[in-house]
């Protein structure tokens, strides 16, 4: 029987052993039981004893993952990652698009293991060097640092997720325009007779444009003046489908202010069949509005124009222009939140709700202040001149 290596017979973790080359072998049994050879050989024993210890450490702190895990490719993972997260379909899609256009043609063949916040740092700058924007690199990013966080903290095949790069994951947004009461309606003048109460309605009610496309008559209780908001209509692989809002926070009921309610109203009994079901807003025959359609049919430029808008004033920037005219009636932070469908990070605010009765002296506040905006001004009148003196 062979003797034992000296070495091998003293050494209290792992083995090492000199091949036939002269360079030294270094292995382990690892904590599932698996002996696995070091990735390299070693010069000199005490590099591999070096080795040795360093796995050992890593085992006894329980920070230990098993190597081939580690190189599984980016491209494999994120995919599956995607997949298997329970996400809205818009969502889904803006993540796919995200992944398979802007990570996957730098950093989708490099093992998990290899990732270093320097890859990270070179694959940034490639993406804004090959024309992308900045936001949506920061988008990419937040997305690859998500789907890292899952190999960490759930599949344990990496120890530190190498996006934790400061300012990575923000960028300077300029705040958008946001327009007087008198612009909206005289935005509104410029619309088609069809689309008119859509600019008030959206201004005045702080609703998405997905939410105000998605509304059918009998979510209008005329009765109340509310909007009863539960679902969206998002285009899906090109397709434009109906599904619930984003989070729990996006159904709500909004009251109207009175200058919305007539003109949804006048809309109604204009545009709008009288089946309960009947979208409320739609294109002239009755098709599925999309933004893109819109836009033609009201040449919004040139209304933007002849309305002496803002510049670079888009369409959401009416719901933008809404929730500022609420803020300015005092409503608190919550009630703005339930008003404009939005949801906190913060679980103390996700599913706090605004009573009815607090929504509707919002909206009569907003009356006040949209009266006040729209009453005619008195012409001023001039002072009279007092006689001068004679000489």
């Amino acid at each position: 029987m062979p003797a034992k290596d000296k070495d091998n017979s003293r050494r209290r973790f792992g083995s090492i052993r000199k091949l036939p080359s002269g360079r030294i072998q270094a292995r382990y049994r690892g904590p599932d039981g698996i002996r696995r050879d070091a990735p390299n050989t070693f010069l000199t024993e005490r590099e591999a004893t070096a080795w040795l210890t360093v796995i050992e450490a890593e085992i006894l702190k329980g920070a230990w993952q098993p190597p081939e895990q580690q190189e599984i490719r980016l491209a494999v993972y994120g995919k599956r990652w995607i997949a298997e997260r329970k996400l809205q379909p818009r969502t889904r899609e803006a993540y796919e698009d995200l992944f398979r256009l802007h990570i996957v043609p730098i950093l989708g063949a490099a093992p998990l293991g290899a990732l270093t916040p320097a890859s990270i740092r070179t694959w940034r700058s490639k993406l804004l060097a090959n024309g992308t924007t900045e936001p949506q690199a920061v988008k990419a990013y937040s997305l690859l640092r998500a789907i890292l966080n899952t190999a960490i903290k759930e599949d344990e095949i990496i120890r530190q997720n190498p996006c934790r790069i400061p300012g990575y994951g923000r960028y300077h947004t300029p705040e958008r325009p946001t327009a007087t009461v008198a612009q909206v309606l005289a935005l509104a003048a410029q619309m088609p007779p069809r689309f008119a109460a859509l600019v008030v309605t959206a201004a005045f009610s702080g609703a998405r444009w997905g939410e105000l496309v998605a509304l059918r008559r009998a979510d209008y209780d005329p009765a109340n003046g509310t909007l009863r908001i539960h679902r969206k209509l998002a285009a899906l692989k090109g397709e434009l489908v109906f599904g619930p809002p984003k989070s729990a926070a996006g159904r709500r009921v909004v009251t109207l202010p009175a200058i919305a309610r007539t003109a949804l109203e006048e809309h109604l009994k204009e545009h709008v069949d009288a089946d309960d079901e009947a979208l409320i807003f739609t294109g002239d025959k009755g098709a599925l509005l999309r933004t893109g359609n819109f836009r033609r049919a009201v040449k919004w430029e040139t209304a933007l124009k002849k309305a002496e808008m803002p510049t670079g004033f888009h369409f959401h920037d009416l719901r933008h222009t809404g929730n500022t005219l609420a803020a300015s009636t005092g409503a608190s932070t919550r009630e703005l939140m339930v008003r404009m469908g939005q949801s906190s990070m913060r679980a103390a605010l996700i599913y706090q709700h605004a009573t009815n009765e607090r929504d509707r002296e919002i909206a009569e506040d907003m009356d006040k202040r949209i009266a006040k905006a729209t009453k005619p001004k008195k012409p001023k009148k001039k002072p009279k001149r007092k006689p001068t003196a004679e000489a």
